[in-house]
């Protein structure tokens, strides 16, 4: 494929997935009762990031279950990983801002002098979100061609199968939060629905692969 035409493709996915990231974030910070407007972009641009982090985990399986090969690295499951870290680290920006305006460290440590970390529910959330949040960006960091030769493949596998881990933390932060701020059912059952979703496939996928080659 010519290098003009691979660029204005990539360009064109780029641009329908930031669209598709904005109408969801959109459409879940209208179901957000008002009235604080962190308080409802930070669950917006979540739920947004938590839809493309299923869709990534989602293709690798997918291609298994159709029979197909499955690539180190391809460009549109690249693609969306990397709206994927646009949105949860977005969305970690943003929470950042919701509770304890003005004494962000309170969401880590309940004091600086002597440090007591925030050992707390509300604590263990952040301190997964903060995880999660790390290792996505970790993962936007080498979502290119350029780290993969540089890291060489092996390496760079290693380091992009931190995506399940990220998948954990995220998973308990959300479900800290789902029981911190009382979470209406409708969004409960969003949440639970891709987490289960993402481990159907997965496990289907592993499963299939181990038969597959026996």
């Amino acid at each position: 494929m010519p290098e003009a035409t691979y660029s204005i493709r990539r360009y064109i996915r780029h641009v329908s997935l930031a669209g598709i990231a904005i109408l969801i974030t959109f459409l879940a910070y209208a179901a957000t009762p008002p009235p604080d407007v962190r308080h409802r972009l930070s669950i917006a641009t979540a739920y947004a990031g938590l839809i493309f982090l299923a869709v990534s985990l989602w293709l690798g399986p997918w291609n298994v279950l159709r029979g197909r090969a499955n690539p180190i690295s391809s460009d549109f499951r690249r693609d969306v990983g990397i709206w994927t870290g646009i949105l949860g680290i977005l969305h970690t920006a943003v929470g950042l801002t919701v509770h304890l305006r003005g004494r962000m460290w309170m969401y880590f440590f309940k004091q600086l002098h002597p440090l007591r970390l925030q050992n707390t529910q509300f604590g263990f959330a952040n301190f997964a979100g903060l995880g999660a949040a790390l290792l996505l960006l970790m993962l936007l960091t080498i979502s290119n061609d350029v780290s993969l030769r540089w890291l060489g493949t092996r390496r760079w596998k290693f380091l992009q199968r931190w995506t399940y881990a990220a998948v954990v933390l995220t998973a308990a932060h959300g479900i800290a939060y789902q029981l911190l701020e009382k979470r209406h059912l409708a969004w409960v059952l969003v949440f639970s629905a891709l987490l289960i979703a993402v481990a159907a496939i997965q496990i289907i996928g592993f499963v299939k692969g181990v038969t597959a080659r026996c």
